[in-house]
């Protein structure tokens, strides 16, 4: 394996990195930690469809009415702000960021992402972003960025996953690794590898392991 490109010197210009995977097996993390040693920004996918289940929700709006939910949210519009450090949401000058990890927005996002017009719509919004960037969710490699430079998915046992999730909020584990096995069923469809991804079992790695990982397969490029 050879040494990790350094720090916010490899990737420039149109560049593009995909990690997928399935639910809590620490996308977000990782893509943070790749875009902070590539010095790019991370785009995260998956707030934007939290952010239209989180309006969805309060306005009353059933999750599985397409024309409906996009009507509010053209009527609502969102700006994710992409940074290597993380990223944020916004719609209009409210930001949702803190609001969109909340059990309720877990219970309702799996069937918000299986509109296929709500795909589109977020998808439009992703493939709209300046490269370069690292971008994580569940189709990036598959669907949104196919022509991607490099693609990654992360996966991990239910029980390894609820264990990491026990940690951030305070429930309980078996309860949590239901949650996640009911979650993986209903993402199927829109969560699986590549066929050129790699696929990284984050179980028995650390979050640095797990980023050097990645870094150590990214293929070279001049600064």
């Amino acid at each position: 394996m050879r040494a990790a490109p350094p720090h916010g010197t490899l990737y420039t210009g149109r560049v593009i990195v995909t990690i997928d995977g399935v639910a809590a097996s620490g996308k977000s993390s990782v893509a943070s930690g790749v875009a902070r040693a590539l010095g790019v920004p991370y785009v995260s996918s998956g707030l934007l469809y939290r952010a239209a289940t989180l309006l969805a929700l309060e306005a009353g709006a059933p999750l599985e009415g397409a024309r409906a939910l996009l009507t509010h949210l053209r009527a609502h519009p969102l700006r994710l702000e992409a940074l290597p450090g993380g990223n944020r949401l916004w719609a209009g000058e409210r930001e949702l960021t803190d609001e969109l990890h909340s059990t309720r927005v877990d219970q309702g996002v799996s069937a918000v992402a299986a509109l296929p017009e709500v795909r589109a719509w977020v998808d439009a919004q992703l493939r709209a972003l300046p490269e370069p960037f690292v971008a994580e969710g569940r189709d990036m490699g598959t669907n949104v960025f196919p022509h991607a430079d490099a693609k990654f998915y992360l996966t991990a046992s239910p029980r390894v996953r609820a264990e990491r999730r026990a940690q951030e909020r305070p429930e309980d584990v078996p309860a949590i690794e239901a949650a996640l096995i009911e979650r993986d069923r209903r993402d199927r469809v829109q969560s699986a590898p590549a066929p050129d991804a790699r696929v990284i079992d984050t179980g028995p790695l650390s979050l640095e392991g797990v980023i050097g990982t990645i870094l150590a397969a990214l293929p070279a490029r001049s600064a």
